[in-house]
């Protein structure tokens, strides 16, 4: 025989019946089978909320019409369908069980309270007329159906509302008892009887229990526990999307996971099936064609050793701890005797080594009563502060990974706190049972939906993250955009996912929860409803969960710039060509850094100098390689290499900076370019990766307007005047023509000092021939002496910038070791 347990679900309460019907009829033809069946959906609620108001002497009557119509809608809707649905019989144990409720009802208005026995007769009330709705209904089909009754053949002990079966002594009963071998048994679940007989109900998941009970007393080929889902998946399924469903589980697998929060089995429904090796299989009521979960003796390692991950949430932690714990033989057992008295269950145990403390973790729930039993066990010793007071940390949350092939395997751990550490999360205690199967990590309950979804990708998936925000809509934005959105569906062949949940300029901010379209930025950005702010991010991150956020700051905005520690302190990368943070003070230079460091965040800004070249990479390389910076000489900037080069070819100064300005080379107002602080800047971040402890203002800057060249106005007065430095430039390229040279505006560090300044190099210097929008760096140093190591490629352009920006976001990615 097989038992299959069906619960609510949500299709509509008369659909709901023929689809189990169907399924059932179905399973009848090559196997007799029994149906373990839970009240329609919402009966439960309605009746406990009919006790409730009871008690506090309201109303109950349009609770009661509210359950009446809800039984009475089903009937009538399979009577309307099936003529000869047996609506007389049904309607009448409807209306028996409705007598009884309201009797019950009107003893426990005028007591103001309702004893526990009553209550478990109550609240099964819907079970009992789920049966008789379900058996009339397989009886249309002229299949014979038999109701049985739980309270007469299954044994319990323990609490009216929460009691444990006896199966050997329900075994006896339903081995005695002359049930029909044929046509199909129906039991309601939640309730059983104790030795009195009087009935009791079987606690949380009842019915499934129930039906892993039956499936134990009659030695069932298998037990089926039909849901709404299609069986166990590695990882909730709300809350991760890519969550996979399990194949085949370990009745210790399966155990572990349900004990430690997946909520498809309670632990005491695997039980009885794992007692008596009884094959039991979550399926779907509404996909019933799918195999589903099957959990057995074995389990398929498949392609994972950890097989899910479960997590536990609203628990508490509590710590006893003294100096009267040590050596003290029995505070172990005082503690969780006064815990167990409470009926209180105990979610997982830690001891410190040097037996000052036990920690222990318990539901929420029970934190008040925890604390009273304890403090009433322990008060001596608190009195006298041979205990300290009792600490209980609340808002907690246990994260654990199961899988039977964890024992086999090194690493899994390490693995897993790795996988926490990337979601800067605190560990408050850590349990391995010792069995080796399962490892659980107590955490901050605001972190455990980050720390799933970190340690899902981490052993399920290949998948790297990227969460970007990007302020900055500019020319580099612009182009970066485009490259992000031809580059998003290559990035996902390759297991990446990179998205853009944010695009803001100096006014608005556009944000979506499941990213931008990145083809419709623009519109999306003028819909825009919030601002580009640390608290609106922090907010939006929060919210939905993002476990890599970074912030691309594409401006050149100096109060964007100032915000950098924040942002890296407050968990998010920082990826920018802006240059203004790491030229501002030594002492912020500093302060970014330590924050990086501290939350293991990375601040990325290649593109500072030289655009996509890889300056800093190859510098900071060489730094930790144990090289030295002994001297440096470079073209730091992509407009003024275009300018001088054009002097090259003859042009003026006012020409070529003018073609250069029309070509975007430039800054929008050149004088930001030949005021030559951009060049200074470079050179200063340059310096300061070296080891260099310097300020802008101890760069000599030489700018490349003469002394006397009168520069103010407007932008479009400053290029009708420029014509009147042409002179000036024009003897200094004669005079270098005659020495066959050429002039270049450079960077130089040496001596320990840093200057800009225009230079006139021969042929034979490295920097001679870079012109046309080419950036070049000549590195002296340890390693690379008398011929420098040279890095020369075009560091002009958005597309070029954009790139270098690119390149940076991509270094984000988590590194993940494969154990």
């Amino acid at each position: 025989m097989q038992v299959l347990k069906f619960g609510g679900s949500s299709l509509a309460d008369a659909q709901r019946y023929k689809v189990v019907r169907d399924i059932v009829l179905d399973k009848q033809k090559s196997a007799n089978t029994a149906v373990v069946l839970s009240a329609p959906k919402g009966v439960t609620n309605n009746l406990v909320a009919l006790v409730d108001a009871a008690i506090a002497g309201l109303s109950t009557t349009d609770l009661m019409a509210q359950l009446e119509n809800t039984i009475h809608s089903i009937i009538n809707d399979l009577t309307a369908e099936y003529p000869n649905y047996d609506k007389a019989h049904v309607a009448g144990i409807a209306a028996e069980k409705f007598t009884f409720l309201a009797n019950r009802l009107k003893g426990i208005s005028l007591l103001g309270e309702c004893p526990e026995s009553v209550n478990a007769s109550i609240i099964c009330l819907g079970e009992f007329i789920s049966v008789e709705i379900f058996a009339a209904l397989v009886r249309v089909s002229d299949v014979q159906a038999t109701v049985i009754n739980p309270t007469k053949l299954i044994v319990a002990h323990g609490g009216f509302l929460e009691s444990q079966a006896d199966i050997e002594a329900s075994r006896k009963l339903f081995a005695a008892s002359p049930l029909p071998q044929t046509g199909v048994w129906v039991m309601p679940g939640f309730c059983a009887q104790n030795a009195a007989g009087e009935l009791v109900t079987l606690g949380r998941n009842g019915s499934d229990y129930s039906a892993a009970i039956l499936a134990a007393c009659i030695d069932a080929e298998v037990c089926e526990i039909w849901t709404d889902v299609d069986g166990v998946y590695n990882a909730d399924p709300n809350k991760v999307y890519n969550a996979q469903l399990v194949e085949q589980l370990s009745y210790q697998e399966a155990m572990e996971l349900s004990y430690f929060g997946a909520k498809v089995l309670h632990p005491k429904t695997i039980g009885p099936i794992a007692q008596y090796h009884i094959p039991c299989r979550i399926r779907n009521t509404l996909n019933p064609v799918a195999p589903g979960t099957l959990i057995t003796n074995e389990s398929t390692d498949g392609d994972h050793v950890v097989k899910g991950i479960s997590t536990l949430n609203d628990v508490t932690m509590v710590n006893v701890a003294g100096p009267g714990m040590k050596g003290m033989v029995g505070m172990a057992s005082r503690i969780f005797d006064a815990i167990s008295r409470a009926k209180i269950s105990v979610v997982l145990i830690t001891q410190s080594s040097s037996e000052y403390s036990i920690s222990f973790c318990i539901h929420s729930s029970d934190s008040s009563r925890a604390q009273d039993v304890l403090e009433q066990e322990f008060e001596l010793e608190l009195s006298n502060q041979l205990l300290e007071p009792i600490e209980f940390r609340d808002h907690l949350s246990v994260v654990s990974i199961v899988g039977d092939g964890m024992r086999m395997h090194k690493g899994i751990a390490a693995k897993f706190f790795a996988s926490l550490s990337q979601t800067n999360v605190n560990i408050v205690a850590i349990a391995q049972g010792s069995s080796e199967r399962s490892i659980s990590a107590v955490i901050e309950g605001k972190k455990a939906q980050d720390a799933i979804k970190v340690t899902h990708q981490n052993f399920f998936t290949n998948l790297h993250v990227i969460d970007a925000f990007m302020v900055g809509c500019g020319t580099v934005g612009k182009a970066l955009i485009q490259q992000l959105t031809k580059q998003q569906p290559i990035l996902k062949a390759r297991n990446i996912s990179l998205q853009v949940y944010g695009i803001a300029n100096s006014r608005k901010m556009a944000v979506d929860n499941a990213g931008l379209n990145l083809a419709e930025w623009q519109q999306a950005l003028e819909n825009g409803q919030s601002k580009f702010t640390l608290e609106n991010l922090k907010r939006f991150v929060s919210d939905n969960h993002l476990i890599n956020p970074v912030i691309i700051d594409c401006t050149s905005n100096e109060s964007i710039a100032d915000q950098y520690a924040d942002f890296l302190a407050a968990g998010f990368h920082v990826v920018t060509p802006n240059k203004k943070a790491n030229t501002s003070s030594m002492a912020f230079y500093h302060q970014i850094r330590e924050a990086a460091a501290e939350t293991n965040r990375r601040f990325l800004y290649e593109t500072n100098v030289g655009a996509g070249l890889p300056v800093i990479d190859t510098l900071q390389s060489l730094i930790s390689a144990g090289d030295e910076l002994i001297g440096f000489q470079g073209i730091l900037s992509g407009s003024l290499s275009f300018i001088f080069g054009k002097l090259d070819e003859g042009m003026s100064l006012s020409q070529a900076t003018a073609i250069a300005r029309d070509n975007g080379f430039t800054e929008p107002d050149p004088r930001d370019d030949l005021s030559g602080m951009d060049v200074a800047r470079k050179l200063l971040i340059m310096a300061r990766e070296a080891g260099m402890e310097m300020e802008l203002s101890d760069i000599d800057v030489e700018s490349v307007l003469p002394a006397d060249f009168n520069a103010d106005g407007s932008i479009d007065e400053f290029m009708t005047n420029l014509p009147k430095a042409d002179a000036h430039y024009q003897a200094l390229i004669e005079s270098a023509k005659e020495k066959g040279q050429v002039l270049r505006y450079v960077g130089i560090i040496e001596d320990g000092k840093c200057r800009c300044s225009i230079q006139a190099v021969g042929a034979e210097h490295p920097l001679y021939a870079i012109k046309d929008g080419e950036n070049a760096l000549a590195i002296h140093s340890l390693y690379y002496q008398p011929i420098p190591l040279v890095i020369r490629g075009y560091g002009a352009g958005a597309d070029v910038t954009a790139a270098g920006v690119f390149a940076d976001l991509m270094r984000t990615m988590p590194w993940k070791r494969e154990v």
